[in-house]
């Protein structure tokens, strides 16, 4: 058996980390608060878990699995088919189990124990991405700080607040913001009011200095070869990205009174609180996009605003907003799953243009993107699994209905299945007529 230094608990201050081992085993730390109980007294506020990096079922990264709390112990369930795994014993509802090691602090050192083999050593640990790239610079007076609400200020507040940010900077900031301050709180005994049906969503959210165009007349990006080539095209997924972050919150808002229709089996139901943490969580991935993005557009010697933007993203989302099967069928299953398709397309130009830091970037936006489809698949599946429905069905009808245009391959079948949606989800898929070009990738 060896046990690991990690290092210092007092700088370990992310809440999960990617950490390979001496021998090539790779595994996730996760730092969570401690869970209070009656009948244990509390040594520390933090507590530490470790298991495997990949899920024993199909391989889904667990860097970016959810975490639940059941019987007072943590729960992580993967982000690709919702596999859970007890961060105590990797037991599974599902019946496989995950591999898991016992981690404890002492003298102030986080200290991993691993039975497999003897000498093993830590060979690196990274903080899985989560962090944004804040552009702050020199701030010359209080008009370019954000705007925080009191502690009294409910979900939806906060999403009518971030929604009517302009700026993107001050909206990435408040975003991160909203998604701790829920995240944290769901673990403590005032959790943040929803405040459904309480403050209205903008119609379309403002944005600051852009100069809009139809989706069609856009800057060609062409392939990639030349600076000016990836500014284009690190432009126009930025602006993707800034799109994404309000779908993502507009989400939470504008169907917060949402019910299930009542079925043979089940009554109404309204919306369980995860769907907000995991829309949250998606808004704060999209805040990362977006600020990696900005910041590789300028350090290629431009910046965010430089060329003309289209918000043909949040067309979509204003022919979904009266429903919110219709919109997670377009916007996450439709638009965000084309991205799971082109991706790769762009990372491999990067790369033949030696552009290693876009494609890192791109990675980065591609694994998270997986996650983000998985979550659309992972609602319209609950929706219609309360109503006795068929999720393909209901996806493919509402495409039909809300969406313009065909849904066009090439199709990454492998990405699409990991996010939970094979061939009978997309294959000849028509919308209604009208539709020109490529289906908008993101959101």
């Amino acid at each position: 058996m060896s046990t690991i230094d990690i290092g210092l608990a007092q700088d370990l201050t992310h809440s999960r980390y990617a950490i390979v081992l001496s021998n090539g085993k790779r595994l996730i730390l996760f730092r969570l608060p401690r869970i209070s109980r009656p009948d244990v007294p509390a040594v520390h506020d933090w507590v530490y878990y470790a298991m495997e990096a990949e899920c024993p079922h199909a391989g889904g990264p667990m860097s970016d699995a959810h975490i639940d709390i059941e019987d007072s112990s943590y729960i992580a369930s993967c982000p690709w088919h919702a596999y859970d795994f007890s961060l105590d014993t990797g037991e599974s509802s599902y019946g496989v189990k995950a591999c898991t090691y016992p981690v404890h602090q002492q003298d102030g050192r986080v200290l991993l124990r691993f039975a497999e083999a003897e000498d093993v050593q830590l060979s690196t640990i990274k903080a899985v991405s989560e962090e944004v790239k804040f552009k702050h610079g020199p701030r010359e007076t209080a008009a370019g700080l954000p705007k925080y609400l009191s502690d009294d200020a409910t979900l939806c507040d906060w999403c009518v607040h971030i929604l009517n940010t302009a700026d993107p900077e001050q909206k990435i900031e408040l975003t991160t913001h909203l998604f701790s301050t829920f995240a944290t709180r769901e673990q403590s005994p005032t959790p943040m009011s929803i405040g459904a049906g309480i403050v209205r969503a903008p119609d379309v959210p403002p944005r600051q200095d852009l100069r809009e165009v139809k989706p069609g007349q856009m800057p060609k990006a062409g392939k990639g070869g030349s600076v000016k080539s990836r500014i284009n095209m690190l432009h126009a997924l930025a602006n993707i990205e800034q799109w994404a972050i309000d779908l993502a919150i507009d989400i939470c808002v504008r169907f917060a009174t949402f019910q299930t229709s009542a079925s043979t089996t089940s009554a109404s139901q309204s919306l369980p609180r995860t769907f907000y943490y995991d829309w949250l969580k998606v808004a704060n991935d999209e805040a990362k996009h977006f600020s990696l993005l900005r910041g590789r557009l300028e350090e290629l010697g431009s910046h965010f605003g430089a060329l003309p933007v289209h918000h043909g993203l949040w067309e979509s989302a204003t022919r979904t907003a009266h429903d919110l099967r219709a919109r997670i069928s377009v916007i996450a299953l439709v638009h965000e799953a084309r991205g799971l398709d082109i991706n790769p397309l762009t990372i491999e130009k990067f790369r033949v243009a030696r552009d290693l830091e876009s494609v890192d970037v791109m990675t980065i936006i591609h694994n998270d993107e997986i996650t983000h489809v998985t979550t659309g698949h992972r609602w319209l599946t609950w929706i219609c699994e309360q109503e006795d429905t068929d999720p393909v069905q209901v996806f493919r009808i509402n495409v039909q209905n809300h969406f313009r245009g065909a849904v066009k391959g090439p199709f990454n079948k492998d990405a699409r299945q990991q996010a939970g949606m094979d061939g009978s989800y997309y294959e000849n898929l028509v919308g209604l007529p009208g539709g020109k070009g490529e289906v908008i990738a993101g959101g």
